[in-house]
């Protein structure tokens, strides 16, 4: 599996990354390892998770999916063999959120708990925060790597004009600078990371790791009328991508996907795989069925023709 180096962090990942958001949530920790398992044999080896996941299931408080992670490394022993990306910063609970210095310092020692890890390799605040300055939360993340806790950071849910202040703090005050950005992209949510996000990340050599790469299971075309939306507990998402320009990029994938022999959602990530500011994007499955076909998605070349098709097919 050729790997990609993540922005200038030397962080070398696989072009898939496994969404962690489902362990503790729609699927157990059995099945979770199962998964995982499966993910790192085809050759991947990149997990996203963050502190929050999944705090909004009822019962939990956070951190379930970075236990689950933590059991799974310390079963397997592989933990030099992963690339190990969470997240601070997300609300948990009252008074608990945020990227203030000394929050941050006591929610990286509760994930390194959870992780069963001394250190993290891509340590991302999980949402802007815009009343904490910048030179707090990234002198917090100085702190962390100096201590060998943290290896980069990444920005995620942060606007072009925030994000590239950030870059100017950084290198006015000689603090450690954003290697990642995890945005909300896929062939249907477009306009928002194109407009300035994926200029500034190109131009400054940030890796994207983007999240919602199927559009909640849009496309992967299983739901294609309202009637479909019941087939899973994240079907109720889905309605706001049945209209004219949702249909017109299923048709495209249907399209390019019977070209390639190959299923829709293999094709949406093809496609985000082959953009040149994508490093890899995050998908998440809850069998090893839907594994097999996220990670197929790579042994997929796009031609150019097939990108224009659904290029087109997707422009606003």
């Amino acid at each position: 599996m050729k790997k990609r180096t993540l922005g200038k962090s030397g962080l070398e990942v696989a072009p898939l990354a496994f969404g962690g958001n489902v362990f503790g949530w729609t699927i157990d920790e059995k099945t979770s390892f199962q998964l995982l398992d499966a993910f790192t044999e085809a050759g991947f080896n990149l997990i996203d998770t963050a502190d929050g996941y999944s705090v909004w299931v009822a019962g939990n408080t956070g951190g379930e999916s970075e236990t689950i992670i933590g059991n799974w490394l310390k079963a397997r022993g592989n933990r030099d063999k992963v690339v190990i990306a969470t997240k601070v910063g997300w609300e948990i609970g009252p008074n608990q959120k945020g990227l203030k210095k000394d929050y941050i310092m006591g929610r990286v020692e509760e994930s390194l708990r959870r992780l069963q890890t001394d250190y993290i390799d891509l340590y991302q605040s999980h949402v802007d925060d815009e009343s904490t300055p910048f030179e707090e939360t990234l002198e917090a993340y100085q702190q962390l790597i100096q201590q060998g806790k943290v290896r980069a950071i990444g920005a995620s849910n942060i606007k072009a004009s925030r994000l590239k202040q950030a870059l100017e703090i950084s290198k006015q005050h000689d603090l450690p600078i954003y290697q990642s950005l995890q945005p909300e992209y896929n062939l249907y949510s477009r306009q928002e990371f194109e407009a300035e996000l994926e200029p500034l990340c190109l131009q400054e050599g940030i890796g994207v790791i983007c999240y919602y790469a199927l559009a909640s299971g849009f496309l992967t075309g299983k739901y294609r009328s309202e009637a479909d939306l019941t087939k899973s507990p994240r079907g109720g998402g889905v309605k706001r991508f049945l209209n004219e320009r949702g249909y017109s990029i299923l048709s495209a994938l249907d399209q390019v996907a019977a070209q390639h022999n190959a299923k829709p959602a293999q094709v949406s990530l093809a496609w985000l795989m082959a953009r040149p500011s994508i490093t890899a994007p995050i998908a998440s499955a809850t069998s090893l069925e839907q594994l097999q076909d996220l990670t197929q998605a790579a042994e997929i070349t796009l031609s150019q023709e097939d990108i224009a098709l659904l290029d087109q097919a997707s422009a606003y």
